[in-house]
């Protein structure tokens, strides 16, 4: 009996000091499941059930509890019953995690979409796909590379893959409980939406990349010589930690923040712009409270991304979601089905040119994919590179939008492809180079 209580004894103080050292994060474990849990929910129509299960069962995220509340449109989740953290659901925001900032009726405003039909077939418009044969495609090389990506489910964890040749749906594979409606979070694939925002501005004449950024509290200190350019290709020089693991600058501005904006705003320069390359969610977040700069309202901002790029092209599936201040969070929230990030890759493809339509200049794509100094040429300005062969049996001319656990639209111009692969896991799991090198080879 001695024994027993002794053992119990420990026991207590070991939990104690697992909940001691770890209570600072729980306030981002519970807010990561309670965002993660109602997005799912309420932006992609997936069951509280299938969440939990699966995208919530990553190592800490999984200790979480979460319970959804359908009649408020709310996720709330705790660790062991303390933390308790609140995501609500707002129309046409997607969902946002609240604080004691948070004012229901404090943003009233929506974005306004026009998502008109048409009968132009997918990718370029709403209808069908036409069942075309190509002749030069070798379809059982294509079969091969599908396989490999979906063969090993607990690990690989692929859900959704799709091909497009030359503008026509080669083939697309969805495991159960996804189809080709299904929004997808793309996590920093969202960083390449955010930056195309940027290249149709400066298409239309309205800002070029070479200005200083117009931030008045830089004006007179050592970051007044930061571009736009170098917050594009994360080369500003200003501080911040991009670490997931516990907490951070970026875990901080994710899951605390009620104006993500301002995180890589208010941190000093550790070096001159150009000379280190620092991956940042924050200066995407930072670009995106720029961008709201660039318009006389609110409403005017919060339309543009869907007016001028995203309905545009008929990405209908997509939703921007914004932070409790109304900012589009740039660096993590957007969500689409496969299909409608594949429109997006072709966009690219295509160089800009929608159906006749002139969206970003073609030499927008010439400035994304030209490698930043210091990153190995694997970046260019928001968009990734393989530039220098980092999958040395795909052509250095694929440049890509990444994400979180295996996100990907691969673009690859001189074999006329996008590929666009989710999942719930990157590499070496899922391995890149191996599925990409079996599709450029089915293609001549």
């Amino acid at each position: 009996m001695k024994l027993l209580k002794r053992v119990l004894l420990l026991l207590l103080v070991v939990i104690g000091v697992v909940v001691y050292l770890n209570y600072p994060k729980l306030n981002i474990i519970s807010g990561y499941a309670a965002k993660n849990v109602a997005s799912g929910v309420f932006v992609a129509n997936r069951s509280a059930a299938s969440m939990n299960q699966y995208d919530n069962s990553a190592p800490l995220i999984e200790i979480a509890s979460t319970e959804v509340n359908k009649n408020e449109e709310s996720a709330s989740s705790t660790v062991y019953g303390l933390m308790k953290r609140t995501a609500v659901h707002r129309d046409g925001l997607g969902t946002v995690l609240i604080n004691d900032d948070y004012d229901p009726s404090a943003l009233t405003i929506k974005p306004q979409r026009n998502q008109a039909p048409d009968t132009i077939p997918y990718p370029y418009g709403q209808a069908s796909p036409v069942d075309t044969v190509l002749p030069e495609v070798d379809m059982d090389q294509i079969n091969k590379a599908m396989a490999m990506a979906f063969s090993e489910p607990e690990t690989q964890k692929t859900r959704t893959m799709l091909i497009l040749y030359k503008g026509h749906l080669i083939t697309e594979k969805y495991i159960d409980g996804f189809d080709k409606d299904t929004p997808i979070l793309g996590w920093s694939m969202t960083k390449s939406v955010l930056a195309t925002c940027y290249g149709i501005l400066e298409h239309q004449g309205k800002l070029e990349m070479d200005w200083p950024a117009p931030i008045p509290e830089w004006k007179d200190d050592e970051r007044k010589n930061i571009t736009l350019n170098h917050l594009l290709r994360m080369q500003s020089g200003l501080k911040w930690d991009e670490d997931y693991t516990g907490i951070s600058d970026v875990t901080r501005m994710l899951f605390l923040d009620s104006d993500m904006t301002q995180a890589q705003r208010n941190k000093k320069a550790v070096a001159e712009p150009t000379e280190i390359w620092n991956y940042s969610s924050g200066t995407t977040n930072l670009l995106s409270g720029i961008l709201r700069q660039q318009f006389r309202s609110h409403q005017e901002y919060l339309n543009f991304p869907y007016s001028a790029l995203i309905d545009k092209i008929g990405m209908y599936s997509m939703i921007l979601e914004a932070d409790i201040a109304g900012n589009y969070v740039g660096s993590s929230y957007a969500w689409a089905s496969t299909r409608d990030w594949a429109r997006f890759g072709q966009l690219y493809l295509d160089k800009g040119n929608w159906n006749g339509e002139q969206l970003f200049d073609s030499t927008w794509v010439d400035y994304i994919t030209k490698p930043t100094i210091n990153s190995d040429g694997t970046y260019g300005a928001h968009f990734w590179l393989n530039a220098e062969g980092k999958y040395p049996d795909v052509p250095n001319d694929m440049f890509s939008c990444n994400g979180f656990e295996g996100q990907h639209v691969f673009i690859i111009p001189s074999k006329d492809l996008v590929v666009v692969r989710t999942g719930l896991a990157e590499e070496p799991y899922f391995d890149v180079n191996g599925v990409l090198s079996n599709i450029v080879k089915a293609v001549p």
